[in-house]
């Protein structure tokens, strides 16, 4: 007998109502889209594509919760955050309250930009997760499908990870800025002496 996989949409109902759950986040990131940028690594998703890079992300059950409110403030905080990128886990099991955060971002002047194992075509569908069209309406950049791997790039050359992604730009004025390869890496030391290491195949790993 198969176990049944948990249903996010459940799972979520966990998260109180203007609230995120994340998996980690970092500021002025040039390896996770164009230019200095706030990352949001979101948790749960239901891929758990092999080769994945956030195995960790894969759960639905509670790790940091913040508040929408919270995490805008957060990322405005630092001035040299020119953007926001969402990834995962699955961004758009959580669009709802993304597109909040987006929305209030936006509004300081920042850009948007989100992965997703979906394709857009699932986002426009009537099958899409709830809140997809709000999220999508704020998105500058969307980088869609998921991580295949024997379909894998990890070019100097390439901003995506393997070939079957594809790169929506829906602002022309970031046309010209996709400038970040899959095979970067980078490395945050934080004031407690943990590291985060990201950028490498959009993979994200926390070490103390």
């Amino acid at each position: 007998m198969t176990q049944q996989k948990t249903n996010p949409y459940l799972e979520s109902m966990e998260i109180p109502p203007g609230y995120l759950n994340i998996m980690g986040y970092v500021d002025e990131s040039e390896v996770n889209g164009p230019g200095c940028r706030a990352v949001v690594w979101v948790q749960g998703c239901l891929r758990e594509c092999p080769g994945c890079f956030n195995v960790e992300s894969w759960s639905f059950e509670s790790n940091q919760l913040i508040s929408v409110d919270s995490l805008a403030k957060k990322i405005l905080s630092n001035p040299r955050n020119q953007g926001v990128t969402f990834s995962g886990g699955e961004p758009f099991w959580q669009a709802s309250a993304l597109a909040s955060v987006a929305q209030q971002v936006k509004a300081a002047g920042l850009n948007v930009m989100s992965f997703t194992g979906f394709t857009l075509e699932q986002l426009q569908s009537q099958y899409a997760p709830t809140g997809a069209q709000n999220l999508l309406e704020q998105l500058d950049i969307l980088i869609d499908g998921p991580y295949i791997q024997s379909l894998a790039i990890n070019s100097p050359n390439s901003p995506v990870s393997s070939s079957n992604q594809k790169i929506h730009v829906f602002n022309p004025a970031l046309q010209d800025q996709i400038t970040w390869a899959s095979d970067q890496i980078e490395i945050h030391i934080f004031k407690d002496g943990s590291r985060l290491i990201t950028g490498y195949r959009g993979g994200l790993e926390l070490e103390d």
